[in-house]
């Protein structure tokens, strides 16, 4: 696969579409967070992009400052987001206990990485048709089982199937990235894992069309905003 700025400008330009229409999908305020994925990722993939031109038009300052964009959303911001999204759309039970685990153990690895990006800040370089991104870790096999139950364990926790299935997916393309692309493991993860969130369009567009029954997570009226178009929804 070739990975360049035309890769990551039309992955970016995509999810940014696809991802905005995500977002007018979600019935209730709980839902946004977890509708937002696509759009969040659309900004990183556009974010890689300008990192890609900063090697060929040799701005140093601009790679400094997309580069830490772009790991802000790689190393913090996706451990911490993806647990609390997932918590905030599963009724109660023992699975949203869980999930509550889970994201205090997000939390700590965001925080763990937070520091290090700040106190050894990251490099970019391009090496053949892929970016490395270069930070140095203490811990790396605590930080990454941490992070990988916060980004990918966490969604298999759901109730719901298509958030089960991005969860699969997103394993999945863990063990491929790393297996294959081991040296720019980040960027190509966060490509993959960008063009994976399709399925959580496809979570809303499910929910619209009640193919699956949506578990109880709209409703209180102090935090939940119903569309106009949705009557309420009683549930089992």
């Amino acid at each position: 696969m070739c990975f360049s700025a035309t890769a990551s400008f039309t992955a970016g330009a995509f999810l940014l579409g696809l991802g905005t229409l995500t977002l007018r999908s979600a019935r209730c305020r709980r839902e946004l967070p977890f509708a937002a994925i696509p759009l969040l990722f659309a900004i990183q993939q556009l974010s890689e992009g300008v990192i890609w031109l900063t090697f060929s038009h040799e701005a140093p300052l601009l790679n400094t400052v997309m580069t830490h964009v772009y790991s802000f959303f790689s190393h913090v911001l996706w451990p911490v987001y993806v647990p609390v999204a997932v918590l905030l759309i599963e009724p109660p039970g023992r699975r949203r206990q869980a999930l509550v685990v889970f994201s205090a153990a997000g939390i700590a690895v965001g925080a763990y990485l937070l520091y290090f990006l700040v106190a050894f800040p990251i490099v970019s370089r391009p090496i053949g048709q892929h970016i490395e991104y270069v930070s140095p870790h203490f811990y790396a096999a605590v930080a990454m089982t941490l992070y990988l139950m916060s980004t990918t364990v966490s969604l298999l926790l759901s109730t719901h199937r298509t958030v089960k299935a991005y969860g699969g997916f997103a394993l999945l393309s863990f063990g491929l990235a790393y297996w294959f692309y081991t040296t720019w493991f980040i960027s190509v993860w966060c490509f993959f894992a960008a063009l994976l969130s399709v399925v959580v369009s496809l979570h809303f567009l499910l929910l619209r069309d009640g193919q699956h029954k949506p578990k109880r997570m709209c409703g209180h009226p102090a935090l939940d905003r119903l569309s106009e178009r949705s009557p309420p929804d009683h549930y089992s």
